[in-house]
């Protein structure tokens, strides 16, 4: 399923970096009235927007995060909640930073610390470390003009800084902070402003390379994401935010062999508010896992905000 996806994604890639001669020439008869509605916000949660930095334009954007697992999505993807009595949480701090080489190319990286937290049968158990770092490279190919949204290419790497291997059984899983694979990746971010709603759409593609876990030769399969969001602006600076997002990975290999049923896919609906003015970007949403396979059912709420200097 997963091949089909990216096979799909990719075909539409293509064709959206396809030279549009005669649809920009008609984009120009648009009213410029449009052109003009330009409004400021911290974007959707989890969806790409867009638009890059302009050139020596440093932006720095705090997330936190608390999640509450209710229960989890088994290989089959039935819903299961935890036992009566267990408890899984976790607070989480990203740091996301952008800087505009150009005014088309910028420069972004994430960091997140974690705080993760498990009672389970009567034990319990807490671990706080690094997770995984990511390093983006971004380029703006079109602007929003007319009927043609923002089309923005992406290059992705997800690096190893969190703890993968030799975890303790005493801490019940909570010690578990990263893959362990360097993922390069690759992928599209469009937005496209239709007033009073902003539209936001991406997918990005990663391959994990190779790696020992515990002595064993380990390779994650491929996986995609996918984001669609819609943003609807309110008067006084407010705005209201839906975003779907989607995860989908096939299943892992463990000294040349393919572990069955290790598959992973989940789907997360994130509604928010946010306030913003021109300097300063705030966002507060919830996010639910709806639907997955093999993976956590959380529950979040998040706070996020966009400082521009």
């Amino acid at each position: 399923m997963l091949r089909k996806f990216l096979v799909f994604v990719s075909i539409g890639s293509a064709i959206l970096l396809v030279p549009l001669s005669v649809w920009a020439e008609e984009a120009t008869a648009v009213s410029e009235v449009s052109k003009e509605w330009n409004p400021v916000s911290a974007g959707t949660l989890t969806t790409w927007t867009a638009p890059v930095c302009s050139k020596g334009q440093f932006v720095i954007q705090p997330f936190i995060f608390y999640n509450r697992t209710r229960g989890t999505f088994d290989s089959d993807g039935k819903y299961r909640s935890l036992a009566k009595g267990d408890r899984q949480s976790q607070y989480q701090e990203q740091l996301f930073i952008q800087y505009g080489i150009t005014d088309r190319i910028e420069i972004d990286a994430q960091a997140v610390y974690q705080e993760n937290y498990v009672k389970q049968d009567g034990a319990s158990a807490q671990k706080n470390g690094f997770g995984d770092s990511y390093l983006f490279l971004r380029y703006c190919a079109l602007e929003d003009q007319g009927w043609l949204p923002h089309l923005t290419g992406l290059l992705q790497l997800k690096m190893p800084t969190g703890k993968y291997q030799h975890f303790s059984p005493d801490k019940l899983g909570t010690d578990a902070m990263g893959s362990g694979s360097w993922d390069p990746g690759f992928g599209f971010n469009l937005t496209k402003k239709l007033k009073p709603f902003v539209l936001h759409a991406d997918a990005i593609f990663s391959f994990p390379q190779k790696v020992m876990v515990d002595g064993i030769k380990t390779r994650y399969a491929s996986y995609a994401n996918y984001d669609l969001g819609v943003e609807y602006f309110l008067p006084k600076g407010f705005n209201l935010m839906l975003e779907a997002n989607g995860y989908l990975q096939g299943d892992t290999w463990e000294a040349g062999q393919r572990t069955v049923s290790t598959s992973v896919s989940y789907l997360t609906i994130s509604p928010g508010i946010g306030w913003s003015c021109d300097k300063v970007q705030l966002l507060l949403a919830y996010q639910r896992v709806v639907a997955g396979v093999n993976t956590d059912a959380n529950d979040s709420i998040v706070l996020t905000g966009v400082y521009a200097f």
